[in-house]
């Protein structure tokens, strides 16, 4: 279940919102995700496979040439996965980074976290 539950968190944030191509990035959202999944994030929760993929389409169109990239492995805790990442331009200094928590039964992602980290010194998201 851990190895398992390793490789749906890095699909989810390498494969669902990394992935520039459309057709490919609904594609692993129906092999990662229950088809009624709940996306939580600062901004809204959307429920479902249509709805994550837009999210992840919004935020990929709001970033051109933006990456995600894992910071550190995978750690699990029963169904629960919690993987850390940043986001920006390959080669620099991440833009934001953050935490992706995922809960996962039956073989497929149900609920799915956003955590933003805080700027230092600030209240608001990086």
């Amino acid at each position: 279940m851990a190895n398992h539950a390793a490789d749906l968190a890095h699909k989810n944030l390498l494969n669902v919102f990394g992935e520039r191509d459309p057709e490919t990035r609904a594609r692993v959202i129906r092999e990662v995700h229950a088809e009624n999944v709940t996306f939580a994030d600062p901004e809204e929760v959307v429920v479902g496979w249509d709805a994550l993929d837009s999210k992840a389409q919004r935020l990929l169109d709001e970033a051109p040439g933006f990456v995600f990239r894992p910071v550190g492995e995978v750690r699990i805790v029963d169904n629960l996965a919690y993987l850390a990442w940043a986001f920006g331009p390959e080669g620099v200094p991440p833009v934001a980074t953050g935490a992706d928590i995922s809960i996962v039964e039956n073989g497929r992602i149900t609920h799915l976290y956003t955590m933003l980290d805080l700027a230092p010194g600030s209240k608001e998201p990086a």
